[in-house]
């Protein structure tokens, strides 16, 4: 039943996140109401509900991780480290251009908002979903499974520093805003959202009898898709909530066009540097989703929580949270191996 149940939400997934928008667009009150917290008796005890749910979809990330894909990657670790150094990398090059080129438009802050909302999305690790995307298109699986474990369990000390060496191209209070986000990132946020869930559902992949782990899959893999809806019905509300009752289309361009460049060159430079390796169909491929997809979910409760006052500023995160998925299926068509294409 709960298979069942997966695979038909795994089919209906992309009908099913537009869903969530139209509703956060037509109907965002109740996700307002739950991006505020709420008090839980008797213990004074305070529940946020995005990062509750992000710990679920990463837990079910963690547990669902092929085991022997990573006996596999032990065996050649250089492409591992090589896609760590470039998801890290790349950003240090897309961003600051970016920068230089807002600087030009007539907005008074220099599009420090818009810049400050793309720094909190590339600085965040490679996203879970890029493993669904790269098992599409034939991929090197146990190669993007590293990655999106090594660039999890790393985000602690890797987010911080990006967000500390973007900090000089921001302007107004928004440097002190990445400075907020860095130290949510180093402390409770990345520990208890991101870092320990994954952990806690690779430890029980490592260790669980097949059996056992199968019957925790079947129930909370279902569970973890819904949600992930239910965080993108959360995170849209907020960046949503205002579009009918006050339109800025020049902000909603601003910020379509910004996440579309970001994402686009952050794609091309991972495509660049795969060839340059001179990597295999299906380990290129992968590097190249290890470059463009990062964990948009995550940055979109980091933005809650270190910028309740604005949020407008979700609006090129879920851009290009859209984006980067839409990218990834043209990718993945483009350079999937030639056997992974006979047996399409």
């Amino acid at each position: 039943m709960h298979t069942r149940t997966t695979s038909w939400l795994r089919h209906r997934l992309g009908r099913a996140v537009v869903l969530s928008y139209a509703l956060a667009l037509l109907v965002p009150g109740p996700g307002l109401w739950l991006r505020r917290p709420h008090p839980l008796p008797p213990a004074h005890l305070m529940l946020h509900t995005a990062p509750l749910l992000l710990s679920l979809v990463l837990f079910s990330a963690g547990l669902q991780v092929p085991v022997r894909a990573l006996g596999a990657l032990a065996r050649r670790p250089q492409v591992l480290l090589a896609g760590l150094v470039l998801h890290l990398a790349i950003p240090l090059a897309v961003v600051p251009f970016v920068a230089l080129l807002l600087r030009c438009t007539p907005d008074t802050d220099g599009g420090s908002g818009l810049l400050t909302a793309m720094i909190l999305v590339v600085a965040m690790p490679v996203a879970a979903g890029a493993t669904v995307w790269t098992d599409r298109g034939g991929g090197d699986q146990p190669t993007m499974v590293g990655l999106v474990l090594a660039s999890t369990l790393l985000s602690p000390l890797t987010t911080p520093v990006l967000l500390a060496a973007f900090s000089p191209l921001v302007s107004g209070g928004y440097a002190a805003t990445l400075a907020d986000a860095g130290g949510l990132a180093r402390g409770g946020f990345a520990l208890t959202a991101v870092v320990l869930p994954c952990a806690a559902g690779l430890l029980g992949a490592l260790l669980l009898p097949a059996r056992q782990r199968g019957h925790l899959v079947s129930s909370v893999a279902p569970a973890a898709m819904a949600g992930s809806l239910v965080l993108t019905y959360v995170n849209a509300s907020g960046a949503l909530g205002s579009v009918l009752t006050r339109p800025r289309p020049l902000l909603y361009a601003a910020a379509l066009g910004v996440a579309a460049l970001v994402c686009l060159l952050s794609y091309l430079l991972g495509r660049v540097a795969a060839r340059a390796l001179r990597l295999e169909a299906g380990t290129a491929s992968s590097l190249t989703l290890a470059c463009g997809m990062n964990n948009s979910s995550a940055s979109a409760v980091l933005i809650t929580a270190s910028l309740p006052d604005k949020p407008h500023l979700l609006l090129p995160v879920l851009a290009y949270g859209l984006l980067q998925k839409t990218a990834a299926n043209r990718i993945v068509t483009r350079l999937r191996p030639a056997h992974a294409a006979a047996g399409a």
